[in-house]
């Protein structure tokens, strides 16, 4: 076999993490220090002690990493080297023989758990009340530094160079037509494959207007809509930004902090926007998720965090995002001339009007507002997602 067969083969992923691993977590988990209580009554000094607490006592005593392994292992994964980085992925093949291909990008502080839900209504759409016309096959990537795929060892893995690495995994996956989504950092890899327009891809959905950040000072303000728009954009970099920040430009330093110990990992990954935060913090304190943000769910992602010790690499592709934005000031990025749908969910960031989004993509073909999920609108509302999903893309088949 030539070292080129070598470097781009697709192998068979399994994970078989060793038990004295999760000695060790719980070993880490009965020895942790926690603060004293914060001094108000809101969120505003950070994630509560009642919420950590209760999440503490839940992954200590009752989480199960052995059923999350299994759940993963029961869907095909494979890992390829792309570009010098080991990448893993899920890929489920529908039963359909039309099925569109589609790529879907996780965000932070998720993973490919978040969007697991998903899978049986993309990929198999009559048992979930669609029709085999609506039916996707599924490649669901782990970013490069997060979960099982391996760490960037040099700078320059932004959303651009992660989209260029999809667009190379379709390819070797035999796609010559897809499509693409993501939400988060996710829909900064879509936003990117979206302007580079590889041959094949069709058309993106996305989520989170990350474009409205880049341009904040250009956003219309004059329907209610925009206002309040406009004030959440606002209130999130005014009070909500810490995580950001610090990832953005000192990932290295809270690195330390996510790889040592797991509830200093758990509370920075709960510390996110505030409505996932209120219902992450319900799903523990008061037994009552909102969807599927169950204990059991959200405690996978994190242990899969930490046993992939991916806390400050996954937290470099901020540092790495906020790097290749200032390279680019000054520079117009080449538009998006491809079809754009795009979801906007209640309890995301902010709820991008249509008018937002239209200055962002010019090209967009599909909007909607839906009435419930928010941030992690995959893992929280799956059957709407896949819904959404169907909607966008169904010009395109």
């Amino acid at each position: 076999m030539s070292v080129t067969t070598e470097a781009t083969a697709i192998r068979p992923f399994r994970i078989g993490v060793p038990e004295e691993q999760l000695a060790e977590l719980r070993r880490r988990l009965a020895a942790t220090r926690l603060p004293s209580r914060e001094l108000v009554a809101d969120r505003s000094q950070g994630v509560q002690l009642a919420t950590v607490q209760a999440l503490a006592r839940f992954w200590a005593t009752e989480h199960d990493w052995r059923a999350c392994e299994a759940r993963l292992n029961a869907l095909p994964q494979f890992t390829t080297e792309i570009d010098g980085v080991e990448i893993h992925f899920i890929h489920v093949r529908s039963a359909h023989e039309d099925a569109l291909p589609l790529i879907m990008t996780h965000g932070w502080p998720g993973s490919v758990v978040e969007l697991l839900e998903t899978v049986g209504p993309l990929t198999d759409p009559t048992a979930h009340g669609g029709h085999p016309e609506d039916a996707f096959h599924l490649v669901l990537p782990s970013l490069p530094g997060y979960g099982f795929s391996g760490e960037p060892t040099e700078v320059g893995w932004d959303p651009g160079r992660v989209a260029q690495a999809w667009a190379v995994l379709m390819q070797r996956l035999g796609y010559t037509r897809y499509v693409a989504q993501g939400g988060d950092v996710g829909a900064a890899v879509t936003d990117a494959i979206g302007r580079q327009a590889p041959d094949g891809l069709l058309g993106i959905h996305i989520n989170l207007l990350v474009g409205a950040l880049a341009i904040a000072d250009q956003l219309s303000a004059q329907s209610e809509q925009e206002r309040a728009a406009l004030d959440a954009l606002a209130t999130f970099r005014a009070s909500g930004f810490g995580y950001f920040l610090e990832q953005a430009t000192r990932p290295q330093t809270i690195g330390y902090a996510l790889l040592d110990s797991p509830i200093a990992l758990a509370a920075w990954m709960l510390d996110h926007d505030t409505d996932s935060y209120q219902k992450i913090s319900r799903a523990f304190l008061e037994g009552q998720p909102a969807g599927h943000l169950t204990p059991d769910r959200i405690v996978d992602n994190i242990t899969l965090y930490w046993l992939t010790r991916t806390g400050a690499s996954a937290a470099r592709s901020y540092w790495e995002n906020a790097r290749a934005q200032a390279l680019a000031a000054g520079h117009t990025p080449p538009g998006v001339t491809l079809p754009v749908g795009f979801t906007t969910f209640p309890g995301e960031i902010f709820r991008a009007p249509r008018t937002w989004v239209e200055k962002v993509y010019p090209s967009l073909t599909y909007y909607n507002e839906v009435d419930k999920g928010g941030h992690f609108a995959a893992w929280e509302e799956p059957e709407l997602f896949a819904t959404e999903i169907r909607a966008a893309f169904r010009s395109l088949r």
